[in-house]
């Protein structure tokens, strides 16, 4: 099973990275959003210090949103995702897998380019740290949450701002943290705690997130 499992993930990692426009896009996308926002708020270092954990996190969010509604779709469309629906593997393995799939070509190269973006707005060592921890922390979250209003509008054409409505506010907690964090770093606060909120929210949505969006698929596939 778990030989399975390996080859599903390869799979959907070569096949992604194989459509380049499928996560260029968002990462195109975030770093555009916040190379505008020095250009707009101008050379004010400490403006731009102050409101750069917003800057950074609504970006990512708004990045991952983005590409989150097409983890289901085109298996949808080719008919593979009624072959996994009807594996012998348990759907929420297959889940985790499509999960971590969409993280590893998404979610990681925004973290690997955000240091470099929090340099353009001015941040610190210590602040350079709690962003990439937060993002990691924080993105493999919004990817398993995501997921659940994915798979729930699978079998709706022209879904719209569907998506972006069902499942924004579940995002709200892990924004609020992840912003926190790092202005708690800005302040030189301790932000151990936060690191914990946010290793619990994943903890929570490995627990929870799986099992829901394989409901969510068989529902959704149905419709």
């Amino acid at each position: 099973m778990f030989s399975s499992l390996f080859t599903i993930m390869r799979h959907e990692i070569l096949m992604t990275m194989r459509q380049a426009f499928s996560w260029l896009t968002p990462l195109l996308f975030f770093v555009i959003v916040v190379c505008l926002f020095p250009l707009a708020l101008g050379p004010d270092t400490d403006l731009l210090n102050k409101v750069a954990p917003a800057i950074i996190w609504v970006a990512a969010l708004l990045a991952i949103l983005m590409s989150i509604g097409n983890i289901f779709r085109s298996d949808a469309e080719e008919g593979y995702l009624d072959l996994l629906l009807l594996s012998p593997v348990p759907l929420t393995l297959l889940v985790l897998c499509k999960v971590f799939s969409h993280w590893m070509t998404n979610c990681l190269p925004l973290i690997l380019i955000s240091p470099l973006l929090g340099l353009l707005l001015h941040l610190n060592a210590h602040e350079e740290y709690a962003l990439i921890i937060t993002l990691l922390l924080g993105t493999p979250v919004l990817s398993l949450l995501g997921a659940i209003g994915a798979a729930l509008i699978v079998g709706i054409r022209g879904h719209g701002l569907l998506l972006p409505i069902l499942i924004m506010p579940l995002y709200i907690p892990v924004l609020i943290f992840g912003t926190g964090t790092m202005m708690a770093a800005n302040a030189n606060l301790p932000i151990n705690g936060y690191f914990a909120i946010m290793g619990a929210l994943i903890l929570l949505s490995l627990a929870s997130a799986p099992l829901l969006t394989g409901l969510a698929l068989r529902i959704g596939v149905n419709q």
